[in-house]
């Protein structure tokens, strides 16, 4: 039988042991600004496996990769100007950026799922910060929930869905934005891959320009695009404006009073991002068998983007 998780603290002594997890080719989950995520060494092929093992996750599906700083995502990946700017801009932060992989990287080939291309990432949280610092390598870490399923905001739901197929847990509290990192291919035109923590005017202010959108492909080309994911076992409805019969009611906004939870009662879309999906979590265990989560129209800009993407991708038909 599988022992539990370990669970550590946020302190030296905890992320000093949580380094020596990873350096033993095994998995140790800890949180970012975005969720808690599910790291192994990127560079050890078997320890890279094992997250798909536990998660479920599809192989052809790529990793994204957490670094400590700048510099480190340099000796991965190729930069150009744009690259080099957002870089500038938004790291630390909750940003990914996916460039061409060097030959040199010395990442496991099942990161990239083969592809010519690596999403990094430098995390803007203490203790994901520490962690890095403290292994001194890149870490490949995908959210730490089982695939599809609804991402984790706090160590209990780590354990929850995770808790005897990894061997620790860093516990840092709640995350604070709530929702993954923005994706923003370059290669070479900027292309929003995934809209996440980082507002969409954000980037394309600083880009002087918008962002396109991928062309709708089967393949995967960048961690985060299946058609379903981020989803409660019950299932979802969005957009729906007022008490729905039969079905839980999760309310953003004041004019929800009746919603059984609201992500903002003032219609505040950073509280509604770090809410979302804990919320979700909530209303999955109240629902009965075949009971709906009914969801309120949330605004599409800022955060909003990222939140209503979620929610496309929890509604989705389940694979």
């Amino acid at each position: 039988m599988s022992l539990p998780a370990e669970l550590l603290e946020p302190n030296a002594t905890g992320l000093a042991r949580a380094a020596g997890v990873l350096r033993e080719g095994r998995l140790v989950a800890f949180p970012t600004e975005t969720v808690y995520g599910l790291g192994a060494d990127a560079r050890n092929d078997h320890a890279v496996a094992s997250i798909f093992q536990a998660k479920g996750r599809p192989r052809f599906n790529p990793l994204i990769v957490h670094l400590s700083d700048a510099g480190a995502a340099r000796d991965i990946a190729v930069f150009d100007d744009m690259a080099d700017r957002l870089a500038d801009s938004f790291w630390p932060g909750a940003l990914t950026l996916v460039l061409p992989l060097r030959p040199d990287s010395a990442l496991s080939p099942l990161v990239t799922a083969g592809l010519p291309t690596v999403a990094l990432r430098v995390p803007d949280h203490p203790v994901a910060r520490g962690l890095l610092s403290a292994f001194g390598g890149p870490v490949a870490a995908p959210s730490a929930n089982p695939s599809g399923s609804v991402s984790p905001t706090r160590a209990a739901h780590v354990v929850d869905g995770l808790g005897e197929k990894i061997a620790a847990v860093v516990d840092g509290g709640a995350c604070p934005v709530g929702v993954e990192s923005t994706i923003v291919g370059l290669t070479p035109e900027p292309v929003l891959l995934r809209p996440g923590g980082l507002p969409v005017e954000a980037i394309e202010a600083c880009l002087g320009g918008p962002l396109a959108v991928p062309a709708k492909t089967a393949n995967v080309t960048a961690p985060g695009q299946l058609s379903s994911h981020y989803a409660p076992g019950a299932d979802v409805v969005p957009n729906v404006t007022s008490p729905p019969s039969g079905a839980l009611w999760l309310g953003f906004g004041p004019a929800c009073s009746d919603a059984a939870l609201n992500l903002s009662p003032s219609g505040d879309l950073v509280e509604a991002a770090a809410n979302l999906f804990g919320y979700l979590r909530e209303l999955d265990a109240r629902a009965a068998p075949g009971q709906p989560i009914a969801v309120a129209p949330i605004p599409d800009h800022g955060l909003g983007r990222a939140i209503n993407d979620r929610l496309r991708r929890a509604a989705a038909p389940r694979r």
